[in-house]
């Protein structure tokens, strides 16, 4: 793994139109003066603590250097940092917040991860970003071209104060698998879109693992330009005291007989730890013959920890597959304990058991050899000081 070297930062022009028809509520554009300063009334920003993000949501955050990116050499996978006048940026990804745009304003080169149509990159190629304490802004972008196949790991490590996005350009049969490791210290704050374009019958699995960060709030979207796309979201996040991890998931079917499946569960445990998942699927009325549905369950370890969890489902036509949502928070089955420790589990092993019962589903759909192992691992590190509900430390 090799560090990349930068090109020279230059400036790159977009068209900010807007469909007439789009009814999202959302804007979109690359100019962050295009949105109002957060205040922490409206309704996308009245579950982020402001004050903990440092200067990202009102653009008083001066960049004081990029992050350190290394990269794998994989074959079949181009990796190169280009500056914004590639004309490849932006094509796919229109930034819909504040911090997304002033991202988008205030990055110098970008990451891009090239995959030709046809070739299918079999070694997973990961990306690790590691932080020494600046303030930066970051721009990635995926591509794969028609019938293209790779899988992509995205790592975040070390401490920053960091706004990056995420493009996803998927052509026509493409096969992305994606996973974004968030393994923060704990003094991080990480704000940034995750925004994928499918093309027809292209296949996007996109797994985010969020471990670390004092304040982490990522927004994974999904848009389809061409019937028979199918997008998997899975998401895992463990938060310990004073943690607050966001994720919001948008998902706009446009196009027939696509799928869309979210899954996303978390644990938290720990004086002031908070846990927020947004989950809106808008079916357009174009989008006939959709199949979707969307789960978070949450698993509060002891007193003192809150999870939020709002699944929103907008539907514009009755010619649907199917549609749905669930989510549910709650703490340890007592009768699973229970059991575990009857037959002579100590109530430590027993409870590190449930929790990696719960999570074990999403780490095997994860399917990048070797990760959920080094996830299983991580979450036990997480759980090894998470409290008890009678005030101890286990």
């Amino acid at each position: 793994m090799a560090p990349l070297a930068p090109a020279p930062a230059v400036e790159h022009e977009i068209d900010l139109s807007r469909p007439a028809d789009d009814r999202a509520p959302r804007v979109r554009s690359f100019d962050p003066d295009d949105f109002p300063v957060p205040q922490g009334r409206e309704e996308e920003w009245r579950f982020t603590p402001l004050e903990r993000l440092r200067g990202l949501h009102d653009g008083t955050a001066v960049p004081t250097g990029p992050l350190h990116v290394t990269a794998e050499n994989v074959p079949g996978v181009t990796v190169e940092l280009v500056g914004r006048s590639d004309p490849r940026l932006g094509a796919a990804y229109t930034p819909t917040d504040r911090v997304a745009a002033t991202a988008w304003a205030r990055f110098d080169t970008a990451v891009v991860l090239d995959v030709a149509s046809g070739v299918d990159a079999t070694q997973p190629c990961t990306v690790t970003f590691s932080g020494s304490g600046q303030v930066a802004y970051g721009h990635v972008l995926i591509r794969l071209g028609a019938q293209a196949r790779a899988t992509v790991v995205l790592e975040h490590s070390g401490t920053a104060v960091y706004a990056g996005n995420v493009e996803v350009d998927l052509g026509a049969g493409a096969d992305l698998t994606l996973v974004s490791v968030q393994a923060w210290d704990t003094t991080a704050v990480h704000v940034g879109q995750q925004h994928a374009r499918l093309g027809r019958d292209a296949r996007l699995r996109s797994s985010v693992v969020t471990l670390g960060g004092g304040v982490v709030r990522l927004s994974p979207s999904v848009e389809y330009t061409g019937p028979g796309a199918d997008a998997e979201l899975v998401g895992a996040f463990v938060a310990g005291p004073g943690q607050h991890l966001e994720h919001r998931i948008f998902i706009e079917h446009t196009a027939a007989h696509c799928r869309s499946d979210v899954r996303y569960k978390g644990a938290l445990s720990g004086q002031g730890a908070h846990t927020v998942w947004i989950g809106d699927v808008l079916i357009r009325s174009t989008a006939v013959g959709t199949d979707t549905y969307e789960l978070n369950r949450n698993l509060v370890l002891s007193g003192g920890a809150r999870a939020d969890s709002v699944p929103n489902l907008e539907i514009e036509t009755g010619e649907i597959v199917g549609a749905g949502h669930a989510s549910a928070t709650g703490r340890f089955d007592d009768e699973q304990l229970f059991y575990l420790q009857s037959r002579g589990l100590p109530a430590e092993v027993a409870r590190r058991l449930v929790v990696h019962g719960f999570f074990a589903e999403l780490l095997a759909l994860i399917g990048v050899p070797g990760l959920d192992e080094r996830l299983v691992t991580a979450i036990d590190a997480r759980l090894g000081t998470a409290p008890r509900d009678d005030g101890g430390v286990r």
